[in-house]
């Protein structure tokens, strides 16, 4: 990295350090460390070390250059990872002129790549999610722990990250719920879990878990076999190695789980804002709504509509939408507004994967 305090690099670390210090997600403050970084090498490439030599025409050369890469296994980077990589530098460049560092901003009229709404590639079926959930070898203890990941991925359809930072207190066994701290855009939220999946996580707890603990007073939930919290990247690994072992002729991994739950349920007649509040949408930005729903009505919906333990039709009768639990500020968002926005969730975690093959990881010429 340049020692010249006025180089690029320099001017990075201030912006970074400006973030913490406004209380942004540590997952925020990293990924634009890395891909602030990665505009850093290409500028220095270049020769450009300072933010004053950086104008519009530059950045239109950097947003080409993605345009134009290629990822080691020769796939171009998707327009959304494109436009993940653009939002930091414009972000920065904001930024610089904000503090006076700048006395104009050249990213003010970049233009983003548009984004597609896609649905997502693959959803399981009922049968199907029950043949990956069958993969894990129970004989082992590693497998048992394994069955209790995938058993909470299905029920809950929490995110990747949300998993790995359960501890041993947010799950509620009495009301059958599961609490999220600091989920995406640091917001906590309460949801259901199945009975099934609490009973799988009891059975890691009592007979696997207390193997794998090694740091005394370490109150996460699930463990790697080196007694570790788990990274994303392993994580990824384990779920889509039993979805291949499935050999179901379909791909993905702890997204693939978090699809499914939401459509198994929205088939089986579960209110889509009710699907919103399970996975933490706050917000959606097709439709901007903002909903509060009740967690008594959540679990009973839950209950009645999720596949891991559907009661029948009579029972399914019984349970109403309170209207008065639901505050809606704007039209409920359609099926296809949810899995639209899983999809760029899946896209996003496809691209995070594959960074460190492409090279795109490398916070280069950044480091703190």
């Amino acid at each position: 990295m340049s020692s010249d305090p006025q180089g690029l690099a320099a001017y990075v670390l201030r912006y970074l350090e400006w973030l913490q210090v406004h209380n942004y997600a540590a997952p925020t403050v990293q990924n634009r460390q890395s891909y602030l970084g990665v505009f850093v090498a290409w500028c220095s490439e270049r020769g450009l070390v300072t933010p004053r030599e950086i104008t519009k025409p530059i950045l239109e050369r950097y947003q080409r250059s993605l345009y134009t890469h290629r990822k080691s296994n020769g796939e171009p980077l998707t327009f959304r990872a494109q436009h993940a990589r653009l939002i930091p530098v414009r972000a920065f460049f904001k930024w610089l002129a904000r503090q006076n560092y700048l006395l104009y901003n050249p990213a003010s009229e970049i233009e983003l790549p548009r984004l597609e709404h896609r649905l997502p590639k693959h959803v399981l079926t009922k049968s199907e999610v029950e043949q990956v959930l069958a993969q894990p070898d129970m004989s082992e203890a590693m497998g048992l722990r394994d069955r209790a990941i995938l058993e909470v991925f299905y029920s809950t359809g929490m995110r990747r990250s949300e998993l790995m930072g359960l501890g041993l207190f947010d799950l509620d066994r009495e009301r059958g719920t599961v609490m999220i701290r600091q989920g995406k855009g640091k917001k906590d939220r309460m949801i259901p879990i199945g009975e099934r999946a609490i009973a799988w996580i009891d059975r890691y707890q009592t007979q696997v878990r207390p193997e794998l603990v090694i740091e005394r007073g370490n109150a996460t939930l699930f463990l790697t076999q080196a007694g570790e919290s788990f990274t994303p990247d392993r994580l990824t690994q384990l779920v889509r190695g039993y979805v291949n072992a499935a050999d179901l002729g379909k791909s993905g991994s702890c997204h693939l789980l978090r699809h499914t739950m939401a459509t198994l349920m929205l088939e089986n007649g579960a209110d889509i804002r009710y699907i919103q509040a399970m996975l933490g949408h706050a917000e959606l930005s097709t439709t901007q709504i903002y909903t509060q729903v009740s967690i008594r009505k959540l679990k009973e919906i839950h209950s009645a509509t999720h596949p891991a333990k559907v009661r029948s039709a009579r029972e399914q009768a019984d349970v109403t939408v309170d209207e008065s639990a639901t505050v809606v500020a704007a039209p409920a968002p359609t099926v296809n507004d949810i899995l639209a926005v899983l999809a760029a969730e899946a896209d996003e975690e496809h691209d995070d994967t594959l960074d460190a093959e492409s090279g795109l990881d490398a916070g280069a010429g950044i480091s703190t």
